[in-house]
């Protein structure tokens, strides 16, 4: 891998306010941040990315807040997403972030962002399946785009009654999976591109 700091980009397809995804994210930067790794949990609706279209990056460019995204994901070497399940796809927002993110910018392709980083996915959501099929279309975007995505995942059922009032899971059984899932992106990370003194 590229000698990156082992940082940690951690967010929400998700734009709402009291997302459950989102609250699955900040638990995940948590974790991260508890396993010794370096978390940074972003919410996309800082980044307000207009739908992409072909003309309008012809003619304007890559918009400013993708072209920062860009900037912020370069500064990772790994990656957390956690997908909603809307009809059991992901949403609009995590694919047009990412369409976005994937375009190319000035002599550098639209891959290289996505080169060599390692990430898994997540996903909470009210029904049964805990956004299962939205995992599976989560990580074969994230595969197409060139990242490593690790084999762990964590899809968290009937999310309205999943957090605690203190924000945390629930389920001791998915506290310890996400546990789990964490330490080991960081311990992954860790291997491929050792922290310095180690």
């Amino acid at each position: 891998m590229d000698q990156l700091p082992n940082r940690i980009l951690v967010f929400a397809g998700s734009a709402r306010s009291g997302s459950f995804n989102k609250r699955l994210a900040r638990l995940a930067a948590g974790r991260v941040e508890a396993a010794g790794g370096q978390a940074t949990f972003i919410d996309l609706r800082d980044y307000p990315i207009p739908l992409y279209d072909g003309d309008l990056e012809r003619e304007q460019g890559i918009p400013a807040p993708a072209r920062h995204l860009k900037d912020v994901l370069a500064e990772h070497s790994g990656l957390i997403v956690v997908s909603p399940e809307y009809n059991g796809f992901i949403t609009p927002l995590l694919k047009n972030t990412l369409d976005w993110l994937s375009r190319p910018d000035g002599d550098q392709d639209g891959l290289a962002l996505f080169r060599n980083r390692v990430g898994c996915v997540l996903s909470a959501s009210p029904g049964g399946l805990g956004g299962m099929r939205s995992l599976a279309l989560a990580r074969q975007l994230l595969t197409n785009l060139g990242v490593t995505v690790l084999p762990d995942q964590l899809a968290v059922p009937g999310a309205a009654k999943a957090f605690t009032d203190d924000g945390e899971l629930a389920d001791s059984g998915a506290r310890e999976r996400l546990d789990q899932i964490c330490h080991r992106l960081v311990e992954t990370l860790d291997r491929l591109n050792p922290p310095a003194g180690r």
